[in-house]
């Protein structure tokens, strides 16, 4: 059999197994939940200006108020709608999110699929750059990366995203580690395809999967990561809204005014939450099945 007739074969069988990935997740509940949270949250983010109630700097007489059908959630130390605000903080908080993980997945791609296919040499020097990058507790890496670069979003998002690469890279490795063994890696082998054709046609479909749970669930991590560092004064500056800088803002009315601290907290909770349970539900429909051709 020749690696065309293979090819064929094999993309009849990944395109059953991917229609039963999608039918699996789309019967987990508690994954569809979160999954129309989030959608419903990045529908508020992008039309945040159209919907939102009031400017997210216009100042009002009431100071630390509670919700009143005036301001739905109430106002902040300086008496700005805490509602508008949150929804604006959106915006910063997953295009920080997104933008991120993509570029740690741009970059940690081709690194794991070097690693894992090539190995040797190769795979020995690139693992052992990550170890290194490893050795850096995330939170401080990104930290030193936005001290040295300034106080700004795109910082905030380059220092997460060079957090995110070492892990990727290891399961991306790991992936193909797996995958090149396969038996119809193989056949494929033996009937002529190339290198580039291989890692193209029959180790990235089954590298995609994992790597989309991976991304899923690190989408969750790069919000907190992000509220962190714009709760340390290290992200976004006032006046922008960031479910970062909301918390920070409302830190020294914590005792006065708990409610200003709750919302945003709540929101980065049910977010990240949400990502989670999104990253839980691919897993669990994914098991060990392969994309590329094993049921």
């Amino acid at each position: 059999m020749s690696w065309q007739a293979a090819e064929v074969s094999t993309n009849v069988v990944g395109r059953a197994a991917r229609s039963r990935l999608v039918s699996r997740f789309l019967r987990d509940k508690i994954a569809m939940t979160a999954l129309v949270f989030l959608v419903a949250l990045v529908v508020i983010a992008i039309f945040a200006p159209e919907i939102a109630p009031r400017s997210p700097t216009q100042n009002f007489p009431a100071i630390n108020a509670g919700p009143s059908g005036a301001h739905w959630l109430g106002t902040d130390w300086i008496g700005r709608d805490v509602l508008t605000r949150l929804m604006y903080g959106a915006r910063v908080s997953l295009e920080a999110s997104f933008s991120s993980v993509v570029l740690a997945t741009i970059v940690a791609l081709p690194l794991g699929l070097i690693a894992g296919y090539f190995s040797g040499p190769t795979d020995n020097v690139l693992m052992r750059i990550m170890d290194a990058l490893f050795a850096f507790p995330p939170l401080l890496f990104a930290i030193v990366i936005v001290e040295l670069r300034g106080k700004s979003l795109h910082n905030v998002i380059l220092a997460i995203a060079v957090t995110f690469i070492p892990g990727m890279v290891r399961v991306i490795r790991g992936q193909v580690l797996s995958v090149r063994e396969e038996t119809y890696i193989e056949a494929s082998r033996s009937a002529g395809a190339g290198p580039a054709r291989m890692v193209s046609r029959h180790v990235l479909p089954n590298v995609a999967s994992p790597l989309i749970v991976q991304s899923a669930l690190g989408f969750g991590y790069a919000i907190l990561g992000e509220a962190g560092l714009s709760f340390l004064g290290l992200g976004v500056q006032p006046p922008t809204p960031s479910w970062g800088v909301m918390l920070q803002e409302q830190y020294t009315y914590v005792l006065s005014n708990a409610w200003g601290a709750i919302v945003p907290g709540v929101a980065i909770a049910l977010t990240v939450l949400s990502f989670n349970l999104v990253g839980d539900g691919m897993r669990d429909a994914l098991g060990r099945e392969r994309v590329a051709g094993k049921a």
